[in-house]
Order: structure tokens, then C-alpha cells, then sequence
């Protein structure tokens, strides 16, 4: 592919993310102890809500946050490039395949082994969450939706729901977000497709808007878990496709009037700490909520990422080796096997904390994702860096 369609030149891992996981540590920390000291502040901030029917759909503090998370990685993306993907079908077409037809599956089946059965002990087979009930749905106290039960919490009817499933519905939600952000910093020190790379973060982007619901709803479904349909497409529409949009459009304008070396020098350089610290802010009030469950179990982050690890060099591995198998070039295999492995933990976190709550377990696994995703996609870096030469 042509190297105009890089965008911006990868320079590495900045500071914030270079720290991304000492970060997030902090956080847990910082959101424990806003728990302890000020418990009312976290309660305040998630209750200024769109709320339906006297139930809160939209946390607005959570929503602005999680829209400056997402808008950064979308107006980088150059739309008008995905047309160039025909250039070369297969590392496309295995990434494609790789994120969709395998990658949620094994997430699904993998989690469910683990804190469905080999972890249950230590997570307690009697432990419970409490999760939003699913938009729409006006059910009596006592009555039975799937695994939960309709109870009265705070004057608000909620799910109680088994505590690992909620903790399966986060991990559900990491396997269908495939990465469009951090992958691009990945392929670059993997030595990787720049151009490869750009073209998949778009098309991973566009995809996610016609099959992250569905998907989800389905394996959520499958997991005898609740499946709010509508809070999944009121989620797609407000962090998907509305930064997308916005993304969109605001690139085009400002190329338009400043110019492109303007866009990708000076505009593009200030939207990183922008995302980063979105997500910090929502993973202090996130902790703050979950402190109480951290503190009584401190190894509740071990069982969720024991198989987010195991999945992520799963699908790392299997990427890898059909992209021997089908002859691509070191440059594309390395990215294609990376963008199935890596995930979009913005769309994770913000999906989780709509259909099921800031508190809920489900928000709690996928930040866990966030704390393992650099120090393992690192790894996967200095793997393909040692294999480069297994590729002609």
C-alpha cells in the first residue's frame, strides 16, 4: 500500500503510555481510597444521569469522559484509506477473521473455564453483583431474568446476578472490541505495516458498529446473562459511532482550514494525554465503587486476568501462525496477529459501565484488561522482533 496513507508517523510509546500500567495501579489505589474518605463523591457524580423511566441509562459525567477517550483514536483515522485495503486482501481478510469469527468465542469459552469453574472457589459460588436492569425492562421485585433477580437497591430496582458471570459479561465485552488505538503504537515497534495498521484500525472501527452488538448480545445471551438490546445500541450509538462521526467530520474540517502537516503536527500531539487522562478519571471513580470488593478479595484481579492473559497469547499465537501459513511478509504478519491479540478497552469500559453499571463486576474486568495490556503487548513485541526471520 501506498505510504501516504500513514497519518502520523508512530513515535513509540509516549510517557503516558509507556506508564500506562503504573497508572492504572494508581488509580486503583487513588479510587479506593476517594471510597473510603469520600464515598459520597463517586455516588454524586454517577447519579447526575439520563435517567428513563426512573431508572439511570446515561451517566453524563461517565459519558463525557468516555467520549474524549474514544474521539482522540477516531479523528486520526483516515477513512478515505480503507478503499486501499483491496490492495491486499489476505492480511485484512485474517485479521477479519481472526477478530470476529474466533477471537469472541474463545474469550467466551476461555472465561468461562476459568471463573465459571477453576477459579468459582476463590471467587465464591454464593457471591453476587448487583447490575443495572436492561433498559426497557419493568419487572416486579423477586422475579427471575435469566441468572438474576429483581431486587430493591437504594430505592432503585437492580439485577443480583452471580458475581463471576458479571465478571464473564466484562471479559464478553473485551473479546468483541478489537483494538484501534494502542495497536498502532505496537505495529510500529514491531517494525511492522504502518500502512497495513492504519487501514484495519479504520475498518475495525466501521465493523465494530455493525457487529459489537449482535455479538455481544448474543454471547451474553449465551451466558445466561442480561442482554439490554437497547442499551447495547444506545451504547454503539454514543461511544462508537458518535465519535466517529465527530472524528470524522472535525478531521476534514480542520484539514481543511489549518492543513494536514498542521493536523498531524501539532493538533494530533495534544490528544494522547487527552485520552489517557479520560481514562484515568474513569477508573478512579470505577475503583472507588469496587474498593470495598478489592480490599475484602485482593486476588479478584488475578482470576480476571489469568484468562485475559491466556486469551490475548491464544489469539497472539494462532494470528501468528496463519500468517505463516498463508506466506504474508513479516511486516504484515506482525500487525495482523497484534490487532487480534490487543483490545479496545475504551469501547469495553464504556459499554460495561451502560448496560451494567460503574459498580458492577463486569466494569471491574474490563479495566483489568486495560492494567495487562501493555506490559503483555510488549511482550508480543520482543516475540515477533526474535521471529522476524521465521518470515521470507
Amino acid at each position: 500500500m501506498a505510504k501516504a496513507c500513514i497519518t502520523k508517523q508512530p513515535q513509540g510509546l509516549a510517557f503516558f503510555e509507556k506508564y500506562l500500567t503504573v497508572w492504572v495501579i494508581l488509580c486503583i489505589i487513588a479510587g479506593i481510597i476517594l471510597g473510603k474518605v469520600a464515598p459520597g463523591v463517586a455516588l454524586y457524580l454517577d447519579s447526575l444521569s439520563i435517567y428513563v423511566e426512573g431508572a439511570p441509562v446515561v451517566s453524563i459525567p461517565i459519558a463525557i469522559c468516555l467520549f474524549f477517550m474514544m474521539y482522540p483514536i477516531m479523528v486520526k483515522i483516515d477513512f478515505g484509506e480503507v478503499v486501499k485495503a483491496g490492495q491486499n486482501l489476505k492480511p485484512v481478510g485474517l485479521t477479519l477473521f481472526i477478530n470476529w469469527a474466533i477471537k469472541p468465542f474463545t474469550m467466551y469459552a476461555i472465561s468461562l473455564f476459568f471463573l465459571g469453574t477453576l477459579f468459582l472457589g476463590f471467587i465464591g459460588p454464593e457471591a453476587t453483583d448487583l447490575v443495572k436492569m436492561p433498559f426497557g425492562l419493568d419487572m416486579p421485585v423477586g422475579a427471575s431474568y435469566g441468572v438474576g433477580t429483581v431486587v430493591l437497591h437504594e430505592g432503585v430496582k437492580m439485577l443480583e446476578v452471580p458475581l463471576w458471570r458479571s465478571y464473564l459479561a466484562g471479559c464478553i465485552l473485551l473479546g468483541i472490541a478489537p483494538c484501534t488505538a494502542m495497536v498502532l503504537v505496537w505495529g510500529y515497534l514491531a517494525r511492522g505495516n504502518d500502512c497495513h495498521t492504519l487501514v484495519m484500525v479504520a475498518i475495525n472501527s466501521l465493523t465494530m458498529l455493525f457487529l459489537y452488538g449482535p455479538l455481544g448480545g448474543f454471547l451474553l445471551g449465551v451466558g445466561r446473562l442480561p442482554v439490554p438490546w437497547e442499551a447495547l445500541a444506545l451504547s454503539i450509538g454514543v461511544y462508537v459511532a458518535l465519535p466517529l462521526a465527530a472524528g470524522y467530520l472535525s478531521r476534514k474540517l480542520i484539514i481543511r482550514t489549518k492543513g494536514e502537516e498542521w493536523f498531524n503536527t501539532s493538533f494530533v500531539h495534544l490528544l494522547t494525554p487527552i485520552t489517557i487522562t479520560a481514562l484515568l478519571i474513569t477508573l478512579i471513580l470505577l475503583f472507588s465503587f469496587k474498593g470495598e470488593t478489592i480490599l475484602a478479595q485482593p486476588l479478584t484481579i488475578l482470576w480476571i486476568a489469568v484468562p485475559l492473559f491466556i486469551q490475548t497469547v491464544f489469539i497472539f499465537t494462532l494470528g501468528y501462525v496463519l500468517a505463516k501459513l498463508l506466506k504474508l511478509s513479516y511486516q504484515d504478519a506482525a500487525p495482523s496477529a497484534m490487532i487480534g491479540a490487543s483490545n479496545h478497552f475504551e469501547v469495553a469500559i464504556a459499554t460495561s459501565t451502560i448496560l451494567f453499571g460503574l459498580s458492577s463486576g463486569a466494569a471491574l474486568a474490563t479495566v483489568v484488561g486495560v492494567l495487562i495490556e501493555v506490559p503483555v503487548m510488549l511482550m508480543l513485541v520482543r516475540i515477533c522482533l526474535r521471529t522476524e526471520g521465521w518470515f521470507s
